[in-house]
């Protein structure tokens, strides 16, 4: 078994948390700062966007393939080790993407290299929420995992403004070179103050190999389909292969876990009804986020008439109240529990949704910050103790299996969550554009009303899904594994998942 909370007694638990919060602000900040220097390095090697856009699809495909079977080596090799290495890859590979792909004008090189990168990330992402779960104790777990939580809306949220400022003012370069230090410092950090907890089983059985094989096909498959789906067309051959294979690798999956006694992903967990209701509320909090987050700038510029850098402001509103809801959240989370929060979390979002649907061409300013700061601390609100009720009902031999999962929930959510709503966004402006008169109206009165009808039914069908995240936090409920119990743990049924 990993070690107990109290074996990391007096090993500074300040420093284990800024080990973790560095782990997930690191890996958002990667997720939104390349986005902004593409443009620059599709003009440096004189290539396409679509070709370019590999620079952020490789780096997601590798990264959603590679977390499960990190997170099941973490249970049963130690955290630590998974954890300091991973940070070691990330840094490495960050390096070699600022370095190595002008000193061989390469475009080739700098794929390689996020590939690097991306395992490195996945090894540090698939175990930052286990390490809260394992080494705090539970009086505790809520104020970290809501300090986690920050960080990783701190990244969000700099991610374009900071690498705005490097590519303009030093090099596309130093988007990649800004890790490094983060990087070392957090090795150093972390190598002193992590507890090197032993492998999860004495006699661990054999590493499911064919699992591992079939998570990384069936998952890189699916994110490639979504990703490339809007671009090539959802009828391309390639697209439909790819969407054959996830069907085929991640249904034989499910048969081939179900039948080990020591899995990759172990899919009885979610027998146990209330880990299925968190887990799903997590899945379209995240989906819901990542298709709304994506299509905003589209509102805002092509609707509103904004500039791109005023756009930008506009949407940290987003960032900015997950951060203020992540902190209160984990100073809460003891005090009201996970479910009440949640709860909280889930009708928050679900008002700030209904307040886009009131979003035109004439809406002010303050009004739309106001809408996009509402969801956004309902999100945070929701996510910190969603994860933190998650954690708590695995035991500690899946702390990693479930920390990966999470990761999973969001990274590949978010990803459909952008081509579902491009999807509706497309098909109700054909629609809409179709029936229009367009001998009755000026172009440029067709144009707003085609986009602004498309926009309508995007927040509409948004605003429905939401409901069901409310109906899932009401239908949560507050369960702690015996494994995560300490003699402060506060009231709670046990469950044994």
């Amino acid at each position: 078994m990993h070690q107990s909370t109290g074996d990391a007694s007096g090993r500074h638990y300040t420093l284990i948390l800024i080990s973790v919060s560095l782990a997930t602000f690191m890996t958002a900040l990667d997720g939104t700062i390349v986005n902004i220097a593409l443009p620059t390095i599709s003009e440096i090697f004189n290539l396409p966007s679509t070709t370019v856009a590999w620079v952020a699809t490789a780096y997601l495909l590798v990264l959603t393939g590679c977390v499960l079977i990190f997170g099941k080596m973490a249970d049963r090799i130690g955290f630590k080790i998974i954890f300091i290495a991973g940070f070691a890859v990330f840094t490495a590979g960050s390096f070699f993407c600022g370095f190595f792909p002008e000193v061989f004008n390469s475009f080739g090189m700098l794929i390689g290299s996020r590939v690097v990168q991306a395992i490195g990330g996945a090894m540090i992402g698939a175990i930052a929420p286990a390490l809260v779960a394992a080494f705090f104790p539970m009086k505790m777990k809520g104020k970290a995992m809501g300090m986690v939580t920050t960080f990783a809306a701190l990244g969000t949220a700099a991610g374009p403004i900071l690498g705005g400022v490097l590519t303009q003012y030093l090099s596309w370069n130093w988007i990649f070179y800004i890790n490094v230090p983060v990087g070392i410092a957090a090795i150093l950090i972390g190598s002193y103050a992590i507890p090197a907890s032993p492998a999860a089983q004495a006699a661990p059985s054999r590493f499911d190999r064919l699992g591992a094989l079939l998570v990384f096909v069936g998952l890189g498959s699916l994110i490639y389909a979504v990703s490339e789906g809007s671009t090539l067309g959802w009828t391309d051959p390639t697209i439909l292969a790819a969407l054959a294979a996830a069907v085929i690798a991640l249904g034989y999956l499910v048969l081939h876990e179900l039948k080990l006694s020591d899995p990759l992903l172990d899919f009885r967990l979610f027998t146990n009804r209330n880990f299925l209701y968190v887990n799903l509320m997590l899945v379209l909090s995240y989906f819901l986020f990542g298709g709304v987050n994506y299509l905003l700038p589209f509102f805002l510029e092509l609707v509103k008439g904004f500039d791109p850098s005023t756009s930008g402001l506009v949407l940290t509103a987003l960032s900015v109240a997950m951060m203020v809801s992540g902190i209160l959240s984990g100073m809460l989370i003891n005090s009201i529990g996970n479910r009440k929060l949640c709860v909280a979390g889930a009708l928050v979002v679900s008002a700030g949704y209904l307040l886009f649907q009131f979003f035109s061409a004439e809406s002010p300013m303050l009004y739309i910050v106001g809408a996009l700061a509402v969801v956004g601390f309902g999100v945070g609100l929701l996510v910190s103790p969603g994860t933190n009720m998650a954690m708590s009902m695995a035991s500690r031999d899946k702390h990693g299996m479930v920390s990966s999962l999470i990761n999973v929930e969001r990274y590949g959510p978010m990803t459909l969550g952008i081509s579902f709503i491009s999807m509706i966004f497309i098909q109700a402006m054909l629609t809409v554009g179709s029936h229009r008169h367009v001998t009755e109206s000026s172009p440029a009165d067709i144009r707003i009303g085609v986009l602004a009808t498309g926009f309508d039914l995007v927040f509409v069908a948004v605003f429905l899904i939401s409901l069901a995240v409310v109906v899932l936090a009401f239908l949560s409920r507050d369960e702690i594994h015996a494994d995560n119990l300490d003699e402060d743990a506060p009231e709670a049924p046990v469950v044994g998942v």
